[in-house]
């Protein structure tokens, strides 16, 4: 996965840790924009998410940060 993608994935965890909570889930999606103006890197996410480690449409916040700082 792309360096940017992964601060990017990073960022908003921690964004939703933070007014959220420690349970806070999210999907691949809480990292875009509505509007679809990266769809290789949305594709990227996507693939990620449901191809590498066949997650569910939500995850914690908390384990996808922790996947994505390890390498995962």
């Amino acid at each position: 996965m792309r360096a940017a993608l992964r601060k990017k994935i990073i960022e908003v965890c921690e964004q939703k840790i933070e007014k959220k909570g420690q349970d806070v889930g999210l999907s691949f999606y809480a990292f875009f924009k509505n509007k679809n103006d990266q769809p290789e890197v949305l594709m990227e996410a996507a693939r990620w998410w449901i191809e590498t480690h066949q997650l569910d449409h939500f995850e914690k916040a908390r384990k996808i940060k922790a996947m994505v700082e390890s390498g995962d």
